[in-house]
C-alpha cells in the first residue's frame, strides 16, 4: 500500500497550481496554467471562476497522472481580497471582480473622508483598499444591485471553488478576517458591516469553520478532478497566510516576504494592531492572540514585468543588469506603484502611481532594471518598518529565482534573508494548515526547512540607507500631485 500523499493547489492571480507532496515535504509532480484577466473601462479587472476551474482540474490530473499516484488529501489555497460572486449551486452570477479592479475608488475615496475607512481600522486591523470585499461589495451595491440580490455568497477565490468541488459553503479565518471580521478570525463584526452600510447584505458573508473548512469531494468536483468521490477537502488559509506557513514563519516577530505578482510583506504578532496610522492589515491565523502583520504593495514582479516587457527584455535580463549596472543604477531611481488601483501599502492611495527619475541620455537598460528591482526592494522595506519591523526573514515567490535580485533584498533590508523551500510555497502550507485541522500533524521543521540563506553586504548598506532616505523624499513629494490626477485626467478627456 502506498504511503499518503498530500494535493496543494494555488489558485493565484495570474496562474493556478498543483504540486502532489510526499510523507516528507518531497514534490512528486507539479503543473500549473496561466490564468487570464481582463481590463475594461473605469479600471475593471475580472476573472472567469469557469475558466479557473477548468485550468484547476488540468493541473490536478497532470499531477496525479505524472506522479502515478493519488492524493490522500486535497488543500486549497489561493489568492486573496476581490469579489467571487456566487449563486446557491456555486455558479458565477457575474465575472469576479479581481484585487486589482480600481472601480471603487471613488466611493472609498468618500468613505475615507467620512471616516469609515479609519472605523474599519480601529475594530479589526484592516486597511481598506479598493480592490479589497467591502468597497467591490459597495460599489456592487451601487450599481449592480440585481447581481448582489441574485447570489448566495460573495467571498473569495479559494471559498468559490472549495463550494464547487464539496458542495459546502464556507470561509476560513484569514478571509474572513479582511475586512469584514471582528477581529478574532470567528466572527463578523456589525459594527464594520454599518460603518459600511452593507449590513443588509450580511446574508452573503459565508460561514467561517475554524481552523479552516473541511468537507469531501463531491461527485461534481471528482469529475472535474479526476479523483474518487469522498477525498478529503479542506480550504485555507489564502495564499499570503498560506506562504507564511509553508516558509516556516513560526515564532513572533519572524516576517516573510513574498516577492510575487504582488511583494507581500508578513510578520508574526501577538498583538492586533488597530492603533497608530492606520496601514496594512491584521490577518487572523485561527489561533488565539496570533495574527499576521500584513503590508502588501499591490504590484511586485507585475511592475518588473511591465519593465522588461517596455524595454524588450526576458526575465534573464534581471540577472545580467545586476552584474552590469552598479548599486545605485547610474542615479536613476523608481517608485514602483505600477498598479491601476493605486497602492494599498503601508499606505494606501487610490491615485499613487509610478515614477522614473534620474534618466538621462547615459542611462541604459539595464540601469533602468536595476533601478526596478531597488525600487521594489526599498518598498519592501517601507512596508516592513510600518510593520513594527522584522527579527527573521524568509523569502518567497517567483522573483526569488533571481539570486542577485535577493542580494539587492538583503542588502536594502539588511536582514538575511533565509530561502523557503521550493517548490510550490503557498500550496506547501495549505497542506500543513490541513494536516493539522485533520488531526495528522506532519514534520513541519521537515517541511520547511530553509534550501539557502541570502547575506545582506555591509559594504553597501551606508548606500542603501541613503537610497531608501531619498525613496521616501520621492514618495512624499510626489503625493500632492497624485491627489491631483484624476482631475488632470477627467479635464483632458473632455
Amino acid at each position: 500500500m502506498n504511503p499518503p500523499t498530500w494535493l496543494g493547489v494555488d489558485a493565484g492571480t495570474s496562474v493556478v497550481k498543483a504540486a502532489l507532496f510526499d510523507e516528507d515535504g518531497g514534490a512528486l509532480a507539479v503543473a500549473g496554467r496561466p490564468l487570464d484577466l481582463v481590463h475594461g473601462a473605469d479600471g475593471a479587472v475580472e476573472q472567469d471562476l469557469e475558466h479557473v476551474l477548468a485550468h484547476l482540474g488540468e493541473v490536478v490530473q497532470e499531477v496525479v497522472a505524472t506522479a502515478g499516484r493519488s492524493p490522500s488529501v486535497v488543500a486549497l489555497t489561493g489568492q486573496g481580497d476581490g469579489l467571487w460572486l456566487t449563486d446557491a449551486a456555486g455558479a458565477p452570477v457575474r465575472p469576479a471582480l479581481s484585487w486589482l479592479d480600481g472601480r471603487a475608488s471613488e466611493l472609498l475615496g468618500g468613505w475615507t473622508a467620512d471616516g469609515v475607512t479609519e472605523r474599519v481600522f480601529r475594530t479589526n486591523g484592516t486597511t481598506l483598499f479598493p480592490g479589497a470585499p467591502g468597497p467591490l461589495l459597495g460599489w456592487l451595491d451601487a450599481h449592480e444591485p440585481a447581481s448582489l440580490d441574485a447570489a448566495a455568497t460573495a467571498g473569495t477565490c479559494k471559498d468559490a471553488l472549495f463550494m464547487r468541488l464539496t458542495g459546502v459553503r464556507a470561509t476560513d479565518p484569514s478571509d474572513s478576517s479582511l475586512p469584514f471580521g471582528d477581529g478574532t478570525g470567528t466572527g463578523y463584526s456589525d459594527a464594520v458591516l454599518d460603518a459600511m452600510g452593507l449590513a443588509h447584505r450580511s446574508n452573503l458573508l459565508a460561514p467561517i469553520s475554524t481552523p479552516v473548512p473541511q468537507a469531501e469531494l463531491s461527485a461534481a468536483g471528482a469529475a472535474l478532478l479526476g479523483l474518487p468521490v469522498g477525498v478529503p477537502v479542506s480550504s485555507g488559509p489564502f495564499d499570503f497566510p498560506a506562504c507564511a506557513l509553508g516558509g516556516g514563519v513560526r515564532g513572533i516577530g519572524d516576517g516573510l516576504l513574498i516577492v510575487g505578482t504582488t511583494l507581500g510583506c508578513l510578520v508574526h504578532v501577538d498583538r492586533l494592531a488597530t492603533d497608530g496610522e492606520p496601514a496594512g492589515f491584521s490577518v487572523a491565523t485561527g489561533e488565539p492572540g496570533r495574527w499576521l502583520r500584513a503590508m502588501p504593495a499591490m504590484v511586485g514582479t507585475a511592475s518588473m514585468d511591465w519593465m522588461l516587457t517596455t524595454l524588450g527584455l526576458g526575465v534573464e535580463a534581471i540577472d545580467a543588469a545586476l552584474g552590469t549596472s552598479p548599486p545605485g543604477a547610474g542615479g536613476v531611481e523608481v517608485l514602483p506603484y505600477f498598479a491601476t488601483s493605486g497602492e494599498r501599502a503601508p499606505f494606501v492611495d487610490p491615485e499613487a502611481c509610478g515614477q522614473v527619475t534620474g534618466v538621462r541620455l547615459t542611462t541604459t537598460r539595464d540601469d533602468l532594471v536595476r533601478a526596478m528591482c531597488e525600487g521594489l526592494a526599498y518598498a519592501a522595506r517601507h512596508c516592513f518598518e510600518a510593520a513594527g519591523g522584522v527579527a527573521r526573514l524568509v523569502a518567497c515567490g517567483g522573483g526569488g529565482r533571481s539570486r542577485p535580485w535577493l542580494q539587492v533584498f538583503a542588502d536594502v533590508l539588511g536582514v538575511p534573508l533565509e530561502l523557503a523551500r521550493t517548490p510550490e510555497v503557498g500550496a506547501r502550507g495549505a497542506v500543513l494548515a490541513a494536516a493539522a485541522a485533520r488531526g495528522e500533524p506532519l514534520d513541519v521543521g521537515t517541511w520547511t526547512a530553509a534550501q539557502g540563506i541570502v547575506e545582506p553586504d555591509s559594504t553597501v548598506q551606508a548606500h542603501y540607507d541613503d537610497g531608501y532616505a531619498r525613496y521616501l523624499d520621492h514618495v512624499r513629494a510626489a503625493q500632492p500631485f497624485w491627489a491631483t490626477r484624476r482631475a488632470s485626467l477627467a479635464t483632458v478627456s473632455r
